[in-house]
């Protein structure tokens, strides 16, 4: 008797020997929608009869007999339930949907920005990177780590906007651009706030350390600590004002990442960002953002400059329903940064565009089920999957799901049995996990044994 492809079987002493091999290969299923194989597919069985035997009985009859006793053997073994291969694929841990960045997705395009970094908030996809790994001197931009730990510390309830802040000698003496607060006075930490990210005050920032830490070193310290915990890669603060030193750094990347933990950990506290303007003692200073007064969909975070770092920006812009930052460094003049941020945020928004290809829960397939009390199980996404691609590319896009069939039961709520794959040429591949959308209870003892016998027999599933 041939055997199967799946399966090879031997005779020992008149005894049933059946060993399992891989899984046949792929086959496509509707096109876009990849199965990547069944389990052991019908097994053929050798055994020992003597002639007289044979001859009495029909070789159906044979045939039947056998798989009965195969598939009570395999009940008895424990091993009806699955393949050893279909079991090594189903895992219980839930991923979120993993976007990846288009490759070299800037082609030819330049920018005069010593570094630049523009990257798509909701999926993480890299439109533009020019040194962003690199450190660099990020002046008055550290000014979001500063006001990042206060926003933590109001919404501990460590402080209040209202909790008012003495002003040192130190803090009235600072140099840079200043708040211009009073010595000697008492400033609340509202106010505080407006004069570190509108005005860009060093000297608020001082007060805001000296008054909630005790001194700019104990709140330097609990700089460095966020940074870490934030996961900034390589960021080392030295002052709490960005005031040139050369234990003070940050990198283009550090500089994207903090902006959205800014916006994502503190959303009743960004507005401050977005603000035009700001009085205090008298004195009315716009905020240095360039892009709020454009109308380009900017609502906020901080320029820098020193005359190491030259002009700096890093910025978030949101515009139908998409986010981007942008963070820009050594650029030449402070009319240079104005123009260069507003053409590559344009050069961003014409070029990509995010494309949903499946919400959260929609069903992505049915997948059958191996001896379970359901021969099919929807199969979702437990996350919107959600891809950046250049807009051109977009014609050239594929999905397909990968995954053992059929999915052995019983089968758990939100178990990942495979991926969803997303293509386009020179763009790497995008996958997000695939998860069963319902559970599946295993079929009953009697259930399993017609099946498998009906399996062995006919090559039928149940």
């Amino acid at each position: 008797m041939a055997l199967a492809k799946s399966a090879r079987c031997g005779r020992q002493h008149g005894l049933i020997s059946v060993v399992a091999e891989s899984p046949p290969s792929p086959e496509s299923v509707r096109g876009r929608i990849v199965d990547r194989g069944y389990p052991a597919a019908p097994i053929d069985v050798g055994l020992q009869l003597s002639g007289k035997w044979a001859r009495k009985m029909g070789m159906r009859m044979v045939l039947r007999a056998v798989a009965c006793l195969a598939a009570a053997g395999l009940l008895a073994a424990g091993l009806a339930g699955q393949s050893a291969e279909a079991a090594a694929s189903k895992s219980k841990q839930k991923a979120a949907a993993v976007v990846a960045p288009p490759a070299n997705p800037a082609g030819g395009f330049e920018t005069q920005a010593r570094h630049a970094l523009i990257l798509e908030a909701e999926t993480g996809a890299v439109l533009l990177d020019k040194g962003a790994d690199e450190r660099i001197p990020p002046a008055s931009m550290s000014k979001i780590m500063t006001a990042y730990v206060v926003f933590g510390m109001l919404k501990e309830g460590r402080a209040k906007l209202t909790d008012q802040l003495p002003v040192s000698e130190r803090a009235w003496r600072l140099q840079g651009s200043k708040m211009f607060v009073p010595i000697g006075g008492s400033i609340a930490i509202d106010d505080l706030l407006k004069g570190v990210i509108i005005q860009s005050g060093n000297d608020a920032c001082l007060v805001l350390a000296e008054g909630l830490t005790g001194s700019e070193d104990a709140f330097v310290e609990l700089m460095n600590q966020k940074a870490k915990e934030i996961g900034l890669k390589d960021s080392h603060f030295a002052n709490v004002s960005g005031l040139p030193d050369s234990d003070h750094w940050m990198t283009a990347r550090d500089l994207a990442t903090l902006a959205m933990r800014t916006i994502n950990d503190f959303p009743e506290y960004y507005h401050y960002y977005s603000e035009m303007d700001y009085e205090f003692n008298n004195i009315k200073q716009g905020n240095r953002n360039p892009l709020l007064y454009k109308n380009v969909g900017a609502d906020g975070l901080k320029t820098g400059h020193t005359e190491e770092a030259g002009y700096s920006l890093t910025a978030s812009v949101a515009r139908n329903n998409r986010r981007i930052i942008i963070v820009l460094n050594g650029l030449p003049t402070m009319k240079a940064r104005a123009q260069e941020s507003e053409r590559l945020i344009e050069w961003a928004f014409r070029e990509f565009n995010d494309y949903r290809l499946f919400a959260a829960g929609d069903k992505v397939d049915d997948g059958e089920v191996w001896l379970g009390a359901e021969p099919k199980v929807p199969l979702s996404v437990d996350k919107d999957f959600v891809v950046t691609l250049p807009r051109k590319a977009r014609k050239d896009m594929k999905v397909a799901v990968e995954y053992d069939r059929p999915i052995p039961a019983p089968i758990q709520k939100g178990d990942t049995v495979g991926k969803v794959v997303m293509t386009v040429p020179d763009v790497p591949s995008v996958e997000a996990p695939l998860v069963a959308a319902a559970s599946v209870e295993r079929m009953n003892p009697w259930g399993r044994v017609a099946t498998l016998a009906g399996y062995l027999v006919w090559g039928q599933r149940r």
